[in-house]
């Protein structure tokens, strides 16, 4: 039998003990397996109450089922629920009994989605939001995610998608069936001022820098400077907890320690990184040469330097790390207990910059504040499209692929090429690639084929 015309089962709640876990079973089989267990088939898509009892007749739970027949459940197929105790053992005793049906085995990890998926339930856009949604860890990861979970970036591609059909629809009826009476003469000029309209659409969207996908993956900033300037302190201020060793030796921090925060809903990610200096010890250097190289892909580098003592070591840093420009760069002068308020290093150099102690936590909440406040220019949550990589790179080629079209009016061969590359790979975009698209809308427009 082939693994798509099985039955799977799996928990779909979360892992035990819980209060109530929820176990859900999709194929051909389902209804069989929910009439043996429940001994009937309740009213479709209604609560019902049963006794589960294994082919034994052995009792397994006083239960609640569901029943969803196809095509009107999740995944397209015939789907059974079974709401039970969450405890380990009456899991495991529902497992047991599932496990024996002929035809019925455990789901692999994101399988009802595939079947999903499969059956039209969702295309790849909203598939993947679903995966976004699950592993969303703040409130603006979570809506992004809905949205596209909604058909954000699907809906728009699909209507895309069918622009350029369309288009392309004219200029293959004009190359194929450029003799017949009721397709019209001029097919071009249309099709050309539709395709780039569609081409300035994309590239609008393309130009979102990016931000949907970093919302998605989170923005990383890195603690670096000399050794005993406090970086490990201020990790430990921003967590709250002590995840990093504090010690007045230099070099304590060998390896990069990371710390998630959810900053008014943005995901950011902090580096404390082992202090820059010419290290002897082995174990150091590859500290060193780790933290540099994090730190140089960092979206933000907080350069911490001593209050008490600020030029010691520090200018020679600040000039490494500024070769590149001032963007993403801030100046952090800690230990500024007993002193004033007093310029901060960088500040006549139009660096961004900051006072703190870390040690007491002066200055953090107002740190933090203005962390928040870099991660909001850097996410653009409520109007990308874009959440992936992959969404970014198949777009892009459909924008060059309908740039090439509009540049060659000339050549109707060369240009319907393009367009049906484009159409192709919005097709991949939503995972429906579709050849005889193209054909359907020619004769229902046009009426050939008589």
């Amino acid at each position: 039998m082939h693994p798509r015309d099985q039955t799977i089962f799996g928990l779909s709640s979360g892992r035990p003990p819980t209060a109530i876990a929820i176990v859900r079973v999709s194929g051909p089989e389902a209804g069989r397996v929910l009439s043996v267990l429940a001994k009937k088939i309740p009213v479709p898509r209604v609560a019902t109450r049963a006794l589960l009892t294994d082919v034994a007749g052995e009792p397994i739970d006083d239960a609640v089922t569901l029943w969803f027949p196809a095509p009107a459940s999740a995944t397209g197929e015939d789907v059974a629920e079974f709401h039970i105790h969450g405890g380990r053992a009456v899991l495991a005793a529902l497992v047991a009994a599932l496990s024996k049906f002929e035809g019925v085995r455990s789901a692999e990890p994101g399988e009802f989605t595939r079947r999903a998926f499969e059956n039209g339930k969702l295309d790849l856009t909203e598939a993947e939001g679903l995966d976004d949604l699950i592993h969303a860890d703040t409130d603006r990861q979570r809506r992004q995610a809905l949205r596209q979970l909604k058909g954000l970036l699907g809906d728009k591609a699909r209507d895309w998608r069918r622009q350029i059909i369309e288009a392309s629809a004219l200029i293959e009826a004009g190359i194929d069936f450029s003799d017949e009476g009721d397709v019209p003469a001029e097919l071009i000029a249309p099709a050309l001022a539709r395709v780039r309209l569609l081409r300035d659409e994309i590239e609008d969207v393309l130009a979102a820098q990016g931000r949907g996908e970093r919302l998605r993956d989170g923005l990383v900033v890195a603690i670096t400077g000399p050794p005993n300037v406090g970086k490990s302190t201020l990790i430990n201020q921003l967590a709250r907890r002590e995840v990093a060793i504090v010690s007045p030796h230099a070099g304590t921090t060998r390896d990069i320690i990371e710390l998630h925060l959810d900053l008014d809903g943005y995901p950011v990610t902090v580096i404390d990184t082992a202090g820059m200096r010419d290290a002897i010890d082995p174990v150091e250097q590859e500290g060193v040469r780790r933290a540099r190289s994090r730190a140089a892909d960092a979206d933000l580098r907080l350069w911490l330097v001593d209050a008490q003592a600020p030029e010691t070591g520090a200018d020679d840093g600040l000039q490494q790390w500024m070769a590149d420009g001032q963007a993403g760069f801030w100046v952090i002068r800690n230990k500024v207990d007993d002193l004033g308020d007093q310029p901060a290093i960088g500040a006549d150099r139009g660096w961004p910059s900051h006072s703190i102690s870390a040690a007491n936590g002066k200055g953090i909440p107002e740190l933090i504040s203005a962390l928040a406040g870099f991660a909001a220019l850097h996410f653009d949550d409520e109007s990308s499209l874009i959440s992936r990589a992959r969404h970014r790179d198949l777009l892009r080629q459909t924008a060059d692929a309908l740039g090439r079209a509009v540049d060659l009016p000339e050549h109707s061969e060369l240009m319907a090429e393009d367009l049906r590359v484009a159409a192709h790979k919005l097709g991949q975009l939503l995972g429906r690639v579709d050849v005889e698209d193209i054909l359907d809308v020619i004769f229902r427009e046009f009426c050939i084929g008589k």
